[in-house]
């Protein structure tokens, strides 16, 4: 597979078809959304019920990490809408069950990179500020450090995940190759549009974190993103015709 190249028309080609496809399947994709809002919501709440306010960014990035295996259910979404048929939550299933079985590898090592920022910055937390309940109104100054340095680790570590799941993971969802092929071609396309593509993951991630963080967004923001970033990789790597042909 050749890549074709990126530019800023082909992020805005694909926001509005993810959007389309959004709006044609809201009520499926609203149900399989809420598969996190719930417990993203029980995650928050635990740590402003602890005081722990500053990591709630952690969670919030943390959402981000582990958010490219959720595809899988959306590419299932969108295939039966392409198709014609009608729309449910066993499409969801379909999704993941059509995937690669590699896809799970990938998922692991999207958990393993969570663990590590997660376990980074409850560190840095400690550290820097230490168990001391935090609020609005009280504000222990090593937070502006621990908000600093736990950006400055989750940027490494999102930018690694960006590289090798940005398009390997649909590219697993489809089965089109195996999981090295599929990350190097990712790793491909991201540093041969290294600016359109950061400008991409810039969308994503103040996208993303923005819904982690405002739950009553995330069924609006996730699916939304989903079927954008599908758009953008058929952009970028159609199928073939004998990948259409056989369906």
């Amino acid at each position: 597979m050749t890549p074709r190249p990126l530019s800023p028309a082909s992020l805005q080609r694909a926001l509005l078809a993810g959007w389309r496809m959004a709006t044609a399947t809201r009520r499926v994709s609203l149900l399989y959304s809420l598969c996190f809002v719930l417990p993203g919501g029980l995650i928050l709440g635990v740590l402003l019920a602890l005081g722990w306010m500053p990591l709630l960014l952690v969670a919030g990035g943390g959402f981000m990490l582990v958010a490219p295996v959720t595809l899988a259910g959306f590419f299932g979404i969108a295939r039966a809408a392409e198709a014609g048929a009608g729309v449910g939550l066993a499409d969801v299933s379909a999704g993941f069950a059509r995937a690669a079985t590699s896809l799970w590898a990938l998922a692991l090592v999207c958990g393993l990179l969570l663990m590590i920022f997660v376990s980074d910055a409850a560190i840095l937390y400690a550290y820097l500020v230490g168990g001391d309940p935090v609020g609005l109104l009280a504000m222990p100054a090593g937070v502006g450090n621990f908000a600093l340095w736990a950006a400055a680790s989750g940027l490494i570590v999102a930018f690694l995940l960006y590289c090798i799941s940005a398009f390997a993971v649909p590219l697993l969802c489809e089965r089109r190759c195996s999981l090295v092929a599929a990350v190097v071609l990712s790793v491909r396309v991201i540093f041969g549009n290294f600016p359109v593509a950061m400008l991409w993951a810039v969308l994503l991630a103040g996208l993303g974190i923005t819904g982690a963080l405002l739950l009553p967004l995330l069924p609006v923001f996730l699916p939304w993103l989903a079927y954008a970033s599908r758009a953008l990789y058929r952009e970028v790597l159609p199928l073939l015709v004998s990948e259409v042909e056989s369906g």
